[in-house]
């Protein structure tokens, strides 16, 4: 396997930060975040889920997303291809997912496994994706009794402790 070269290894970073920014704006409920993780043309393919737009597919998942408790995305095992100006990457993707409690004081939660299948480009100093392919693995849904379940700490905007640390862009 080759050297890197320091552009390659900037390129990398770079996808890296926009990835995780990604899930940030979804967990804060930041929209324009999770918009910059798309060019303004930028396509996404959730198989089975959604097809359309980046932009789309945020305004789609805002409303799936604003009646849960909470939701945490999380990033892993990214393998990334750079060439020049262009991108491939291959991420493993969890997200778990609250619905409110029920009158009885139970809590359904979603865990979803899959992969963000992405083609990147650089345009104006700047990577996004151009086109997103999501593939889902593996799905549970679980009912949570009153004794599993612990109040998340977070909280879905500016005020969650993150912002002391890390502010928004």
């Amino acid at each position: 396997m080759p050297d890197p070269s320091l552009d390659d290894v900037i390129a990398k970073s770079a996808i890296r930060d926009v990835l995780s920014r990604y899930c940030r704006g979804l967990d804060r409920m930041d929209k324009d975040m999770a918009y910059a993780t798309w060019h303004e043309d930028g396509t996404a393919h959730y198989i089975d889920i959604f097809e359309g737009t980046g932009r789309g597919f945020v305004d789609w998942v805002w409303q799936a997303h604003e009646p849960m408790e909470c939701h945490s995305h999380q990033i892993t095992n990214t393998l990334i291809e750079v060439d020049g100006e262009r991108a491939t990457s291959e991420s493993y993707v969890t997200v778990l997912l609250w619905m409110y409690a029920d009158e009885s004081g139970e809590r359904t939660e979603i865990v979803g496994r899959g992969r963000y299948l992405d083609r990147w480009s650089r345009r104006n100093g700047r990577w996004a994706i151009d086109h997103r392919t999501h593939v889902s693995d593996a799905q549970t849904f679980s009912v949570l009794g009153k004794e599993q379940q612990t109040p998340p700490q977070g909280s879905r905007d500016e005020s969650d402790p993150s912002f002391q640390f890390i502010p928004k862009y």
